[in-house]
């Protein structure tokens, strides 16, 4: 049975991704931070669903140990931070946390033999030109993922939201509804493609279309918007 390795695992899309991991059968390792004011909660949340509940230290070297341990065959990259969670956790940036994280995890796939298939939730916009700090970081992971030549999978959804999200991301909402209600518009005037490519999607649908393409041998590669709404 393969095993699936999800950093990221207390976010919006990586507990769906726990969830639709085990929904195939797969061996699904769930990692939380040691340091989490909720590890209880999210231990007792996995391991009641039949996950292995991962608290690694946040070092190159306690991630390395971590994937030697259990040796996944599927690592699932989904970390991400928002300036107002950086202020409350220290000072936490896109700099340490969308990229030094993701490259722990990305470096200890990369130690594994054989390598795992990594699966990188990044950004729609991604594939151009970086404005600002959060796009930067996108297109930097993504241009490692590929120098490293790990066999991969990078999503670049749009809007991520839904009314199970939990966590409050105005912003994100905002520009979901006005989004899809001005792609709704675009679609009824014939513009189906452009709509499909740029409508929000939620989180679980999204962790659904990820592991859906982590578990198709023929689907490798970049994955946009639109992609995802299918896959």
């Amino acid at each position: 049975m393969p095993t699936a390795f999800i950093a990221g695992a207390t976010g919006y899309t990586g507990r769906s991704v726990v969830t639709s991991c085990l929904a195939a059968g797969l061996t699904t390792v769930a990692h939380v931070r040691p340091d989490s004011s909720s590890l209880e909660t999210w231990r007792q949340r996995f391991e009641g669903e039949g996950a292995v509940v991962d608290t690694s230290a946040w070092t190159p070297e306690g991630m390395t140990s971590a994937l030697q341990t259990h040796e996944p065959d599927l690592v699932f990259s989904l970390l991400g931070t928002t300036q107002k969670r950086g202020k409350q956790d220290g000072g936490s940036t896109y700099e340490s946390v969308d990229f030094g994280l993701t490259m722990m995890v990305l470096n200890a796939a990369c130690a594994l033999e054989p390598r795992p298939l990594f699966v990188y939730l990044s950004s729609m916009g991604a594939g151009g030109k970086a404005p600002g700090a959060y796009m930067g970081v996108r297109v930097r992971v993504e241009a490692a993922i590929e120098q490293r030549g790990i066999e991969h999978v990078i999503a670049r959804p749009s809007f991520i939201t839904g009314p199970d999200r939990g966590e409050n991301r105005p912003g994100e909402e905002i520009g979901a509804v006005l989004s899809d209600g001005l792609l709704g518009l675009v679609g009824a005037l014939g513009g189906r493609k452009v709509q499909q490519r740029y409508r929000s999607i939620t989180g679980p649908r999204l962790a659904q279309a990820l592991v859906n393409l982590a578990l198709d041998p023929a689907s490798r590669g970049v994955f946009e918007a639109d992609a995802l709404q299918e896959a």
